[in-house]
């Protein structure tokens, strides 16, 4: 009597791995067994290479259009038309000025937003559309991080970030009508403030205005991801979904 083949593991792409909320959901998708194929501009930590759900790591700046496309190329190779169940987009950056004050809307280079907005907002249209043939044949799911800067003006994010996430945010809405043709999901995760690299020194002032009292942790964004990315959401999509212990209330 032949014995069946054990299935294949769903796979996951996603970007800004290396460290915070992108390196907690590596380790959550790997803990369910998914085969996780990750993006960052930093080499992976060596403690990771042994984990054998971690197949691929490719370094890209996803900034930057050109080391963009070749990372869409590259991962499609390792995806070799096999189906794609998640993509979660995570890359994003929020700039300071060298003293770390608020970029606001009357400071700054323009050009510092144009970046923003190519990491923030394009990569996540890009990365879309390069793998969407492969999300089809999964029946996958798009998930992109938002943030609750995205919704209300915040004390410490600066206003090309903040506009940059709510851009984002609509682009969720229409991406999960358009991708609904093809049978995949599209929704957004929101962090509030997280315990994070990203996170400024003074964030411990707004710990009042969250009703849960405290700091959330990257696995609480991890869990947030993964229940979007898993067969338990299978029928949400063009959701976006708060991790800020409540503070998006006020």
């Amino acid at each position: 009597m032949s014995e069946t083949p054990a299935p294949e593991k769903p796979t996951v792409i996603l970007t800004g791995a290396s460290r915070g909320i992108g390196h907690a959901t590596v380790q959550r998708f790997s803990q369910e067994g998914w085969r996780v194929i990750t993006c960052s501009r930093e080499t992976i930590p060596e403690d990771c290479k042994a984990d054998p759900n971690w197949t691929h790591h490719i370094a890209a700046d996803l900034g930057d259009p050109d080391s963009r496309a070749e990372f869409v190329k590259e991962a499609n190779r390792v995806l070799a038309g096999g189906p794609l169940h998640s993509l979660v987009n995570n890359a994003g950056v929020s700039p300071k000025t060298p003293i770390k004050e608020r970029l606001g809307c009357l400071n700054g280079d323009l050009s510092a937003w144009r970046s923003v907005f190519e990491l923030n907002f394009f990569t996540p249209l890009v990365l879309a559309r390069g793998f969407a043939a492969s999300l089809a044949k999964g029946k996958g799911a798009i998930v992109n991080i938002t943030s609750i800067a995205g919704h209300a003006v915040h004390p410490f994010a600066g206003s090309a970030y903040s506009t940059s996430k709510a851009a984002l945010s609509g682009l969720t809405r229409e991406m999960a009508v358009e991708f609904a043709d093809l049978g995949v999901r599209v929704n957004a995760v929101a962090p509030g403030e997280i315990e994070t690299a990203m996170l400024s020194p003074e964030t411990d002032i707004l710990i009042p205005r969250i009703p849960l009292h405290r700091l959330g942790q990257p696995a609480d964004v991890a869990a947030a991801i993964f229940y979007l990315s898993s067969p338990d959401s299978n029928y949400v999509t063009g959701t976006e979904i708060f991790v800020t212990g409540g503070q998006h209330l006020y």
